[in-house]
């Protein structure tokens, strides 16, 4: 299969005719339909993640057909549209058991030793981002990493629910849990933002605000539910918030760098959370006034949005085909898989919320 191979660090993918191995019992053989192209990839691509192994296939959220499952796979079956997410869980250890799959100590991302590699390229294994690798015609995973949908759900659409929506919406629902009236910032309004926002509308919040530094993405945020926005490239948008509501109940971080995780936490009112959502690079601190904690403010993390992605997922699918969830604004542009290159390098300066690799 043709597949955009990531051969070192820094470097542009480039197409590379790669071998898919024999299917395990626990895996699911998929035909790629489409994929996102999301932040997390650029963060891989340029280093973000030093554990990496490399030659490997970027690429995490996607939708697909499932072509064959292993002997021991019930779940789905050939001929299923699926959604395929870095969600992978054993269900037995300690943090699937607590309901936590997103911690899970053994999500399967690779092979235990000596059951050979998922793929190779001339005879050398290939890794897979994330244990997905969707930047490629097919993807050999582990079955708990796919979750079925309705036919009639586009598969285009459809591959935003492998991160960007179940990790944005799910921040509200599952991380923050935004509360009917609460108040609600967001920074930072790519693809997993605008999905905070309308979760946040969809959870009743009273008042939501889209920030990010370009007019395009914030006029979406309008569209998925904002009910004022912050041009933070003009505007001071700690200063802002506080002026607009002094102090909001929550604030959802996208972005992933220290001053824009300070100023979530800068956000907040009496007793507010700030939820990162963002990759921060390794070695990244923050600097937050300790004052603060007598005021009850909390600092936490998301990961994955919480989700539990073989119910959230179909919910979600489910939700868009009845109008209630809204996913066409998020559709950027399309592109061929010989120019992932591309767009991961522009991914910074695209105006549109998500970049769709199809096949």
């Amino acid at each position: 299969m043709k597949a955009a191979v990531l051969t070192e660090f820094d470097a542009r993918p480039e197409a590379a005719d790669v071998t898919l191995g024999d299917i395990l019992p626990q895996e699911v053989r998929v035909r790629t339909a489409a994929s996102g192209v999301c932040h997390s990839d650029r963060h891989g691509q340029t280093g973000g993640i030093p554990s990496m192994p490399v030659p490997t296939i970027l690429g995490h959220e996607a939708a697909g057909e499932v072509l064959e499952v292993g002997s021991q796979v019930t779940s789905v079956r050939p001929g299923d549209h699926v959604v395929v997410a870095p969600a992978a869980s054993c269900g037995l250890c300690e943090w699937c058991s607590k309901g936590h799959p997103q911690h899970c100590s053994d999500q399967g991302r690779v092979r235990a030793p000596g059951l050979g590699d998922r793929l190779t390229l001339d005879g050398r294994g290939v890794g897979q981002f994330v244990g997905v690798g969707s930047f490629a015609e097919e993807m050999l995973v582990q079955v708990t990493a796919v979750a079925r949908i309705p036919k009639e759900m586009p598969l285009d659409k459809a591959a935003l629910l492998g991160c960007a929506v179940i990790t944005g919406l799910g921040a509200i629902r599952h991380s923050a849990q935004v509360r009917f009236g609460d108040t609600v910032a967001v920074i930072g309004c790519g693809g997993v933002g605008l999905s905070a926002v309308q979760g946040a509308a969809l959870a009743g919040a009273s008042r939501i605000i889209g920030i990010d530094r370009m007019a395009s993405k914030l006029e979406i945020a309008r569209t998925f539910g904002a009910t004022d926005v912050v041009d933070a490239s003009t505007t001071d948008p700690v200063q802002a918030v506080l002026e607009l509501t002094g102090g909001v109940d929550h604030c959802i971080e996208v972005v992933g760098i220290a001053a824009t995780i300070e100023q979530a936490f800068g956000m907040l009112r009496t007793r507010g959370t700030a939820t990162v959502v963002g990759l921060p690079h390794p070695g990244d601190t923050l600097s937050l006034p300790a004052s603060a904690m007598l005021q009850e403010k909390r600092l936490q993390g998301s990961r994955l949005g919480g989700t539990q992605l073989r119910v959230d997922a179909p919910l979600y699918a489910e939700m868009y085909l009845s109008g209630r969830l809204d996913l066409d604004p998020l559709m950027g542009s399309t592109v061929s898989l010989a120019d992932v290159g591309d767009a991961l390098e522009e991914i910074d300066t695209a105006s549109a919320a998500r970049t769709i690799v199809t096949f």
